[in-house]
């Protein structure tokens, strides 16, 4: 006991109390390093840092550089789309080609035009035609089958898998069209028939095979072209048909 009317647990337990509401306020500083400070999208202006801002931090990435955070540092990409009420929050309705507008399920992050790295410094995503050591040991092996859109209609043919090195998965069906050229299907968008050997695509159409995203290069594929041709085939899902865009009843 320290007096009559304070003893030690009493002073632990107030101890224990600015501990946990500093470490609280501390974890609810560093949770605001990525997307932070807030902004605004009507009018488009970002919000002044306050007290529940951290100081920016330096953060070394892996593949070479740095990057601070908190920042300013905002996507100024133009937005292919038109509000459809003055309200900020308001839906977007695409310009032209839905497909092509790169809003709503369509929307892409702009992320490092350079592919994902190994903790050996390799690229992770490859196809089988450099990934020499991986093989199809679980399910069927759907290469040489055709592709099958929405539409019923077929725009080529599975020509190769590119896998994940790091996940030991499949990551994209590489398919020839008709015409020779090559597009990526991602693997969660393709559902694979074995007993008519065919692979599905039901997110776009047989048409939309030609305005996928291409690759810079044939064997590599960098985090940039990943989300661009992720976000096309998730555009499909609501914009590849004029029924999918209005409501279910």
């Amino acid at each position: 006991m320290i007096t009559e009317y304070i003893d030690v647990a009493q002073v632990v337990l107030y101890v224990f109390w600015a501990f946990f509401a500093g470490l609280v306020y501390w974890l609810r500083l560093e949770d605001r390093r990525e997307g932070y400070p807030l902004e605004t999208d009507n009018p488009a202006m970002v919000l002044p840092l306050n007290i529940l801002i951290p100081e920016p931090k330096t953060f070394l990435l892996m593949e070479g550089g740095s990057i601070e955070a908190p920042n300013y540092i905002r996507d100024n990409r133009p937005i292919e789309a038109t509000r459809t009420a003055a309200a900020a929050g308001s839906p977007l309705e695409p310009i032209g080609d839905p497909m092509l507008a790169a809003v709503g399920p369509g929307a892409f992050a702009d992320r490092a035009d350079h592919p994902e790295q190994t903790t050996h410094g390799a690229d992770m995503i490859v196809p089988m035609r450099v990934a020499t050591d991986f093989s199809i040991t679980a399910g069927p092996d759907p290469r040489g089958w055709e592709i099958v859109a929405a539409d019923g209609k077929s725009p080529g043919v599975v020509r190769e898998i590119w896998v994940d090195r790091s996940d030991y998965m499949v990551r994209y069906l590489e398919v020839e069209l008709a015409d020779g050229g090559v597009r990526l299907v991602p693997m969660n968008m393709a559902l694979v028939h074995d007993e008519v050997k065919q692979v599905e695509v039901a997110s776009i159409l047989s048409e939309h095979f030609a305005h996928v995203p291409t690759l810079k290069a044939p064997d590599r594929i960098t985090l940039l072209e990943e989300d661009r041709i992720c976000a096309f085939y998730a555009a499909g899902r609501l914009y590849a048909t004029p029924r999918r865009l209005g409501p279910v009843v």
